[in-house]
């Protein structure tokens, strides 16, 4: 048998006999060119070997769909040396092609990549290696986010000062060849005084140590990509500025060798040039430092230490060191540190940070507390539930991240452009040095030289790199300040794209706690009766109408009865045995489904609901004996978040069981578009299906377990942030608030940072569009004017400014509502 090419260790989820083996291993050995397939059901793995073509990817995919699916991992590599877009596209590349790796992002803006890979194929370690091998050092972030802020800062500090050193070195250079221009006679006084052989050695030495000095790194960077065939950005300023100076010493040391009248020197272009792409450089790391605020932000929230409370004594730990269990005491004015229940203590916690919401919370014996909020004035002790990653703002963390490594679908037709973009303007520059070599005029040797050089740097590969991601940054971290989280970072661009917006009523619209309102009963029944009947088959009921129900009961001193043979009719209503009695209770579909007449009380039922109230029946041995009416009050804020909707330019739907009647209601009332009503758990999926049936982009609003298919199945599944996991885990958009203002912020922040995207493209596109043919001379047989590569270099390092703030003006961004 053939030698295979490769073999890899893939961990895999769901088997549970040897038959799951057995399946495994038929499955892959159905895919060509896999040549063995062992699985190890003990270890949960499989060792496969397969040749040409098939990839890592091809063996993921087949496992799914065998039903198999691999276990994924995630990490973060922090990597350096990135100064462009076709360093993205290149470090990306590299990582793709790596063992076990399945998908890779790279951030220019935060200088990361987000890798997903097969766990057990390969090692954060080694995928680091990968991009370090392809000249960009790269390390598995730890998440040590106070170290990374240092780096940054040191960063910034370490080009501050490379931009002062080639500055104060250049600053003569610039002077003594450019100064005549403001001063006339300052060249026949440099003539005069020191001579301009002397002078030319005095500009020879300064530009030199620019070059070799705080320039450097654009040599030892740039011609080693020139060779590799991969250029980027110091690849153009290694080029631009070594032709200059080329030229330059020739011009100083041998200036026989070139033809009479052109050995002029272009000393001031290179340092300059160095100069002013250093400044660009220095003020593009500031800007990005401030790009990645939000995480800092959410990261300082949480405390170093709390005091805990271990075998009766209470000692200050760091926080690293809780664990789950651990009771912890907190005083007035201290920083919750960690998520868990209140034990005993009464309070007021501050949690604007992770919610949005300015009113402090109450906090009581066995309410919730999250790890990072602020507590007031009284003192309480909680159990740890979450600890270290666990934790709601660790979560939080963990999104944002995500989101902010994410790549739009806009980004791919700027990843095609930005691949070809820097071998496209070496071309460029070649052809316009052989175009002024042939028809320029005299000199033209000088004239090839200054526009090649111009075309070389002013080219801005950075700018159309930046656009996109430091939008993303800035824009999913202003929106988790505002309480809303984008799970998936695709989330952002559609949300911008949809048309309408539905929204699950229980919870989202109302408060989702109903009281109960009123109970008619049939001739012949007693209404405590009834209502202890109906409260005893209620009380194993986790609906919040059944919580109603119950309330209702203990108010009047009701006992609740025993209960036997109780079932649930998803959709329609549940029924029990009660003191030998079967009861029934649910909608009226559920009556007519079991052959109950509803008699006069079916007019009751339909006044009820019309008054905007949800009408149950009762019925006691096949017998319909009340009806029985809830109410759950419209939510204070949801009206002005409707108008904002609509404001925006979004319809609204509202898809809820209620009959027609009490939904017609309620959408009177708040102006909702469509109604959807009598719509039981399971069809809510179609129900989402037939509102985008014209292609309309659609996004779902909802919070219940029940709500997870239909937020899975939406184009942008936004989960309530007070509603269950499951609903959150199925979200594209998690919202921290319990209302629908969050929808209302999620929709703009998306509108805002799109808005900026596109400027940002615009801008960058455009100046190189632009910019490149002025550089190239295209003007000069109209006007008699070349573009210097001095301004060519300033006018290179302010567009990557520019994109890097106007999307810092996301920052700024105020909630709507």
């Amino acid at each position: 048998m053939m030698n295979a090419r490769k073999t890899s260790t893939f961990q895999i989820d769901g088997m549970s006999c040897a038959s799951c083996v057995a399946r495994v291993e038929k499955a892959l050995l159905a895919v060509p060119d896999i040549t063995k397939a062992a699985v190890n059901l003990a270890n949960e793995t499989v060792q496969v070997s397969y040749n040409d073509p098939v990839t890592d990817l091809i063996v993921v995919q087949a496992l799914s769909d065998a039903g198999y699916p691999a276990a994924f991992e995630e990490v973060t590599l922090d990597i350096e040396n990135m100064s462009c877009a076709s360093c993205v596209g290149r470090v990306e590349k590299a990582l793709k092609a790596g063992a076990g790796v399945l998908d890779a992002s790279v951030n220019l803006a935060g200088e990361t990549a987000l890798v997903r890979y097969a766990a057990g194929v390969t090692t954060p370690d080694k995928i680091a290696g990968i991009a370090t091998q392809a000249g960009y050092p790269a390390k598995a972030e730890m998440h040590d986010y106070a170290d990374k802020t240092d780096r940054k800062v040191q960063e910034i500090a370490r080009l501050g000062r490379l931009t002062l050193l080639a500055a104060i070195l250049a600053l003569p250079v610039f002077a003594i060849e450019m100064g005549s221009h403001i001063f006339p006679g300052l060249h026949g006084f440099i003539h005069n005084t020191i001579g301009m052989q002397n002078s030319r050695l005095l500009q020879f030495v300064l530009t030199t140590a620019v070059l070799f000095g705080p320039g450097l790194q654009f040599y030892t960077k740039g011609f080693p990509a020139l060779v590799r065939g991969a250029p980027d950005m110091n690849s153009l300023v290694a080029l631009g500025t070594s032709a200059a100076y080329g030229f330059s010493l020739v011009a100083t040391f041998a200036p026989d060798l070139l033809p009479r009248g052109t050995a002029n020197v272009y000393y001031e272009a290179a340092a300059v040039i160095v100069v002013l792409i250093l400044l660009g450089r220095f003020l593009e790391a500031r800007a990005k430092g401030r790009t990645g605020q939000a995480i800092r932000k959410l990261v300082g929230l949480q405390p170093r230490a709390a005091y805990v409370e271990r075998e009766g004594k209470t000692t200050e730990l760091a926080i690293q060191d809780i664990v789950k269990g651990d009771i912890i005491h907190v005083r007035p004015g201290e920083k919750i540190a960690v998520d868990g229940t209140v034990l005993n203590g009464a309070s007021y916690v501050d949690e604007s940070m992770i919610s949005g919401e300015p009113v402090p919370v109450e906090k009581t014996k066995g309410t919730h507390v999250v790890g990072g909020t602020v507590n007031g004035t009284g003192a309480i002790t909680f159990r740890a539930t979450k600890v270290g990653s666990d934790t709601m703002l660790a979560q939080i963390i963990k999104m944002v991240e995500q989101a902010q490594g994410t790549k739009l679908p806009i980004q791919g037709l700027v990843d095609k452009i930005t691949a070809w973009f820097v071998p496209a303007v070496l071309v460029a520059a070649l052809v316009t040095v052989l175009v002024w070599l042939i028809l320029g005029p005299e000199p033209a040797l000088g004239f090839a030289l200054v526009a090649g050089v111009s075309v070389l740097i002013i080219a801005c590969p950075c700018a159309m790199g930046l656009a996109t991601p430091t939008s993303i940054m800035v824009g999913t971290g202003r929106a988790a300040e505002m309480g809303v989280l984008f799970r998936k970072g695709q989330a952002l661009q559609l949300l911008q794209e949809a048309t309408i917006v539905a929204v699950d009523k229980t919870g989202t619209l109302t408060e989702g706690r109903p009281e109960l309102t009123d109970l008619i009963v049939a001739n012949g029944f007693d209404p405590d009766d009834v209502l202890r009947l109906v409260a005893g088959v209620e009380a194993i009921s986790e609906h919040p109408i059944a919580a109603a129900i119950l309330r209702a009961a203990k108010v009047k001193g009701i006992d609740i009865p025993d209960i036997q043979n109780f079932t649930s009719q998803t959709g329609y209503g549940v029924q029990a045995t009660v003191n030998g009695k079967t009861v029934l209770i649910g909608a009226d579909r559920f009556m007519a489904r079991e052959k109950v007449a509803l008699g006069s009380l079916g007019a009751s039922g339909t006044d009820l609901g019309q008054s905007g109230k949800t009408p149950l029946y009762a019925a006691i041995d096949g017998q319909v004996a009340a009806v029985i009416a809830v109410s759950d009050p419209i939510k204070e804020t949801t009206p002005a978040a409707i108008a904002a909707l609509h404001a925006l330019g979004l319809k609204v739907a509202m898809i809820t069981g209620d009959n027609q009647g009490t939904a017609d209601v309620i959408a009177k009332k708040l102006g909702i578009d469509h109604v959807v009503a009598e719509v039981l758990p399971e069809g809510k999926v179609a129900t989402l299906d037939a509102l985008r049936a014209d292609g309309a982009i659609l996004a779902f609003v909802g919070d219940g377990i029940n709500d997870a298919p239909a937020l899975a199945v939406a184009d942008v599944g936004i989960a309530i942030g007070t509603g269950t996991d499951v609903a959150i885990e199925a979200a594209d958009v998690v919202l921290m608030s319990g209302d629908l203002k969050g929808v209302v912020n999620a929709f703009d922040i998306s509108q805002r940072t799109m808005r900026n995207i596109h400027q940002n493209l615009f801008w960058a596109f455009g100046y190189n569009t632009l910019l490149i043919p002025v550089a190239a001379g295209v003007f000069y047989p109209l006007s008699g004017m070349m573009l210097s590569p001095v301004l060519a270099a300033g006018a290179m390092a302010l567009s990557s400014v520019f994109v890097l703030t106007n999307a810092l003006r996301l920052r700024w961004v105020k909630p709507v509502l």
